[in-house]
């Protein structure tokens, strides 16, 4: 039997369960100005698959593409928090202002 397609796909599932709350959390610590440290990780990790072997190079690339869609949800973040529906850093809040 192969588990190949089985761990892969578990690991898929689990970075996209890691990146829903990093992005909350990026975006109410740091707003969405820090959507180049998602563009950074993403091409290094892009590279990354490229020079390592196997499974590990097909993870590398779910992390890189993960890290991409979060600069999209990165900027729609900031709309829910504007719309009332995540709460909104009172810290930086002021900041704005």
């Amino acid at each position: 039997m192969n588990f190949t397609g089985i761990i892969i796909g578990l690991c898929t599932f689990l970075i996209i369960g890691m990146f829903h709350p990093l992005v909350i959390k990026a975006e109410y610590h740091l707003g969405k100005e820090c959507w180049w440290l998602f563009l950074v990780a993403g091409i290094l990790f892009a590279l990354l698959s490229l020079f390592i072997p196997g499974e590990w190079s097909v993870i590398a690339g779910v992390v890189a593409f993960s890290s991409f869609w979060s600069i999209l949800e990165l900027f729609q973040q900031e709309k829910r928090v504007e719309k009332g529906w995540f709460p909104e850093n009172p810290a930086r809040k002021k900041k704005k202002r």
